[in-house]
């Protein structure tokens, strides 16, 4: 085998780590490289197995060319606090004896692994040392500061989890990050600035593109909107890292402006929470998540997407669903402070506001509503093209391939402009 792949999300789910892990997995295969995969059932973003998978099964299966080991995971639906710590952990545990199993069987000449979750590493690391396999860390969210940020109390538990995390992530021969920010951080705890890369995550230009504004459309059609009703678009993740709040305080604020009017389309721990703050304002609708055939459609409903972020979360993460509100084509306004990784991306091809300031965002959305939006949305699509799935995918694999005789990773260029986060997309 030239790959084992372990992550606890992965393909059939939509959004976020399952649905780059999936898709990296399938170009492996494609580009005629054998590999395996060992992950959870399907889960996310409800923290609900999704039929017909079980929750506390072990099942074999293949999928586009690639064999997928699932392992037993505890899950709550929408559960928050010591959830987030228990589901990845059981994960883990469960996990452990098959990923040791099917590293000293197969022979992996790569082990891969994914944080979130970390909790998975030590078994791989352990198998993969033993048997001579070069280690890949590829982290999508630092989730030890994450969950203590967000979810977690207590000081001691916080010292010994990233006492923890730092002990693990020294031990990869090379990590994989999606954002500068994201690289200096791990850097800072203790990882060789030579055995770190930035790739960031790609977007499916063919399947996500731009529609003629105006253009019929089925969700606006199912939600009784008219043409020209201005639609304010979130369509991702519903959880505490994506400070929603924001986004319909900003409503209950525009209420006034008739031409005005904000869906919310996804799924997470947040949503039944989002829904009952948002009761009684006739210019908010929510959505359930969309399979991915009738993503472009929806994203295409936006005359602006907007995207808010936590402010205590800031460069912890990259948010994944940026890269199709690009492709879109449609303008974007960003709830986040300028100096963040997220907002020098975005500088030049979106609006900005401070995190978590309702009164900003709601002026920032009528005064959209009133410009032409066309150089904007040009500048958005044009960013959106240096995420190219094609190329950075095939930059990541000879990332994942590239090593010296001792395991010991050689450069590899960064050929795309998604590479360097700080050129950005200026002037």
């Amino acid at each position: 085998m030239d790959i084992l792949i372990h992550v606890a999300n992965f393909f059939p789910e939509p959004i976020g780590v399952g649905k780059y892990a999936g898709e990296l997995a399938f170009h492996l295969a494609r580009c005629g490289r054998r590999v395996e995969v060992v992950a959870a059932p399907p889960h996310y973003p409800g923290w609900s197995v999704m039929a017909p998978y079980k929750a506390l099964r072990y099942r074999r299966e293949r999928i586009s060319g690639v064999s997928v080991w699932r392992c037993p995971v505890l899950t709550r639906a929408n559960g928050g606090g010591a959830w987030r710590v228990l589901a990845p952990l059981s994960f883990a545990v469960f996990a452990a004896p098959l990923v040791a199993w099917r590293i000293f069987r197969a022979r992996p000449g790569v082990v891969f692994c994914v944080e979130p979750t970390l909790f998975s590493a030590p078994a791989a690391l352990l198998a993969a040392r033993l048997t001579g396999a070069r280690t890949i860390l590829h982290v999508q969210d630092f989730e030890v500061d994450a969950a203590f940020v967000l979810h977690l109390r207590g000081g001691v538990a916080r010292r010994l989890g990233l006492a923890f995390e730092r002990f693990l992530l020294r031990r990869f021969h090379l990590t994989v990050t999606i954002s500068h920010a994201m690289r200096d951080a791990l850097i800072e705890k203790g990882i060789e600035a030579e055995n770190c890369v930035v790739i960031r995550n790609w977007v499916d230009l063919k399947a996500i593109h731009p529609l003629p504004a105006r253009a019929p459309n089925a969700f606006r059609a199912a939600l009784g909107l008219p043409a020209e009703k201005f639609v304010i678009l979130y369509a991702g993740h519903i959880g505490r890292k994506q400070a929603l709040h924001v986004v319909v305080e900003a409503a209950r604020l525009c209420r006034e402006q008739d031409d005005l009017h904000f869906v919310i389309a996804g799924d997470g721990p947040e949503k039944a929470a989002l829904m009952a703050r948002a009761d009684g304002l006739t210019n908010v609708s929510f959505l359930p998540l969309q399979p991915v055939e009738s993503l472009n459609e929806l994203l295409n409903l936006a005359d602006l997407h907007v995207l808010p972020q936590a402010k205590n979360t800031a460069d912890l993460v990259l948010p994944s669903k940026l890269g199709g509100m690009l492709a879109s084509g449609r303008p974007i306004v960003a709830a986040v402070a300028p100096e963040t990784e997220l907002g020098r991306m975005v500088q030049g091809a979106a609006f900005l506001t401070p995190p978590e300031d309702a009164a900003a965002l709601a002026e920032t959305i009528r005064s959209a509503a009133r410009l032409d939006l066309g150089l904007l949305a040009d500048r958005s699509r044009a960013l959106a093209e240096t995420l190219s799935k094609e190329r950075i995918l095939a930059t990541f694999e000879k990332a994942i391939f590239a090593a010296d005789a001792r395991g010991k990773p050689v450069p590899v260029r960064m050929d795309h402009p998604a590479a360097d986060a700080r050129k950005g997309a200026s002037g």
